[in-house]
């Protein structure tokens, strides 16, 4: 009976290890997927005798979760791949969280990030003034909607301007330049700024009058005659900046033009910038290595959206794996620790990529021969028990 109950454990054992193996070739393909190894350790019926009777082998599975396997491009922005150590945080419908590789994502119908596994990406808004380094809390999905989303117009309300006026013009002599600002609607207006030489100021220097105008109204002057820039006798502004008027359709605007000279020089400009944009379409998005999601818009300016992190726990092989090619932290695991991925040891990220299981069907297909070859050596045992058995019952007859 002792033969028999040895050479049955061995065919659970190998049962177990062909399970495993049928686990690991099934995930072959499965993105982000670990495969895992069976492990055998022998089992005596009578511990600390001088000879111990053979009581058998118990088969565990342990997991491979720290292994790295292969990084594919993709043409899928939102595809995601991770370098190095380092779990996203997903989702799911129920707001429970969990930790996974799979990072292949794209938009559902509301623009929530999902992957193949329905798992929500997780991450900190920084629209809403989240991110990584100011708070723990995973409060929403990350979103895009590449067909609604937009950059609204914002209207110009500050610009800087630095200009050289020549020292050599004369007194009544004008200089021009123009700038493009941006009303509350987003429409562009063309500025065009005029400055005068009006004579010395006493000082050695000259002061120089300034009108701003709409180039669709040019009659009408924006500074209302107040604009007035005085240099010394260095060619420095000493008063006259900011320059303050209201965008047309717009709102009140400084421009900044304390840097301008007045110079033994011909006239240039040598900065000249306005904020505020017109209204645009959301294009895409970028993420970058360390999880920052831009928004792409169709004016060329890009906004950061979200922060995407990275999770670890102390040991990876003792998560508790859930459907999908998910994970979940316990006690033998640790708790998870939340990161910037590429600081304190957490992998990078990698866009339009993907990674591939880390299964090797060569591998396993041999293993699947050896356990095969076990499973059917133990069965040979069994029936050498079994028919021992049937000679020790015979001797009654």
């Amino acid at each position: 009976m002792s033969l028999m109950g040895t050479a049955v454990s061995g065919m659970l054992g190998d049962t177990s290890w062909l399970s495993n193996i049928s686990q690991n070739v099934a995930n072959a393909n499965t993105t982000g997927y670990k495969n895992a190894e069976t492990e055998f350790a022998t089992v005596v019926d009578q511990v600390g005798a001088a000879s111990s009777a053979g009581g058998g082998v118990t088969a565990s599975l342990r997991s491979l979760n720290t292994l790295q396997g292969s990084v594919v491009g993709t043409s899928t922005t939102t595809d995601l791949a991770i370098k190095g150590d380092g779990y996203f945080v997903v989702s799911d419908a129920n707001g429970d969280l969990y930790l996974t590789r799979n990072g292949s994502f794209v938009p559902d119908a509301d623009g929530n990030l999902i992957n193949s596994a329905g798992y929500y990406l997780m991450g900190y808004n920084v629209q809403n003034g989240q991110s990584a380094g100011t708070t723990n809390s995973l409060a929403g999905l990350v979103k895009v909607n590449t067909i609604t989303s937009g950059e609204a117009a914002t209207p110009t309300n500050a610009g800087t301007l630095a200009v050289n006026l020549p020292s050599a013009d004369a007194t009544g002599t004008t200089e021009e330049t123009s700038l493009v600002v941006y009303d509350n609607l987003g429409a562009s207006h063309t500025i065009d700024l005029t400055f005068t030489n009006n004579g010395p100021n006493g000082s050695g220097g000259y002061t120089w009058g300034v009108t701003a105008a709409d180039a669709t109204a040019p009659a009408t002057d924006l500074l209302g005659g107040t604009g007035l820039m005085t240099f010394n006798a260095n060619g420095q502004l000493t008063a006259g900046t900011p320059l303050t008027f209201t965008v047309p359709n717009g709102v009140s605007m400084n421009l900044n033009v304390g840097q301008s000279t007045q110079l033994a020089a011909s006239f240039g400009v040598n900065a000249s910038t306005a904020n505020g944009n017109a209204p645009s379409s959301l294009t895409g998005v970028t993420i970058s290595t360390d999880g920052t999601l831009d928004f792409e818009y169709s004016n060329g300016v890009s906004s950061p959206g979200y922060d995407i992190p990275l999770a670890t726990v102390a040991s990876e092989d003792n998560l508790t794996a859930i459907n999908g090619n998910a994970f979940q932290a316990n006690q033998n695991s640790g708790t998870v620790r939340v990161g910037v991925a590429g600081t304190s040891g957490l992998g990078s990220i990698a866009s339009s990529s993907l990674e591939d299981s880390t299964v090797d069907l060569a591998t396993e297909l041999t293993d699947m021969i050896q356990a095969q070859s076990a499973y059917q050596a133990n069965s040979k045992v069994f029936q050498t028990g079994a028919d021992l058995l049937d000679i020790l019952n015979n001797l009654k007859s």
